[in-house]
């Protein structure tokens, strides 16, 4: 057995996002955007829980898979930080933390995608 998913900076990097995702979305008035608020709430925990189902699957080509789509969810929260800056949701400043956070956690799964080479 392998290190757990916790340990994966990866994993860790998907939770800061996810709670900083949450920590915004409690706040009016994108508390009350319930459409916007729960895409965005979805598409990051689908970062943290597609990080952890790759790193526990025993076949490659699902960890690459679940890794993708973790991948992927990270695009759609940054795609998302522009309709909250837009619609003055949230500051400049939180779009550029939040961003941050996307753009680490792509990076750390991108590492994991990378680590399993060509097999």
């Amino acid at each position: 057995m392998g290190e757990p998913f916790e340990n994966s900076e990866a994993w860790k990097s998907a939770r800061m996002l996810t709670n900083e995702t949450y920590s915004l979305c409690r706040r009016d008035p994108l508390a009350k955007d319930f459409g916007l608020r729960d895409q965005l709430q979805r598409a990051a925990v689908s970062v943290m829980n597609n990080v952890a189902e790759g790193w526990e699957s025993l076949h490659v080509a699902e960890k690459r898979q679940a890794y993708n789509i973790a991948r992927r969810s990270c695009g759609e929260v940054r795609s998302m930080t522009y309709v909250l800056l837009d619609n003055k949701f949230i500051s400049a400043t939180e779009q550029t933390n939040l961003q941050k956070l996307c753009i680490q956690s792509g990076k750390l799964i991108s590492g994991l995608i990378r680590s399993l080479g060509d097999r």
